[in-house]
């Protein structure tokens, strides 16, 4: 999900003149870099390239990126937000940029709830009684 609401993030902030506003700079920047990020992550799962590379402590990467994404795209969307202007001189530039905002916002969730699954995760708190049985007697 944070693959898709970024992505409409990035092109409705792309579709506007955001390069007249220093602000819009900072949210094109986070939304395309952790866009990239989620997507390379999603190809090296769907590949089961971490199986390759088992020194690597998957779970806490991914608890790590799924942080530092969250903490980063709440700066993103108050930047978004606060930069919207009802004034503005072209009026499907508000719109997008409002739309962008809302989708930041999504995306903000998006990515604060993977970090929780990804704690969970990383700390083991995901398993069953039924699994931690048969772990137990093996």
């Amino acid at each position: 999900i944070p693959q898709v609401l970024g992505l409409l993030v990035w092109a409705l902030i792309a579709d506007t003149t955001y390069h007249l506003h220093a602000a819009y700079g900072w949210v094109m920047f986070v939304s395309i870099f952790f866009w990239i990020v989620t997507v390379l992550f999603f190809v090296i799962y769907l590949l089961q390239l971490q199986l390759k590379f088992y020194v690597i402590p998957w779970p806490l990467v991914l608890m790590i990126f799924n942080a530092v994404a969250t903490i980063l795209y709440i700066t993103a969307f108050v930047t978004c937000a606060a930069a919207v202007q009802p004034t503005s001189w072209r009026q499907w530039d508000y719109n997008r940029r409002a739309a962008a905002s809302f989708f930041a916002c999504l995306v903000m969730i998006a990515y604060g709830a993977s970090t929780f699954f990804s704690f969970r995760a990383w700390k083991g708190l995901g398993s069953n009684a039924a699994t931690s049985q048969v772990t137990d007697h093996a």
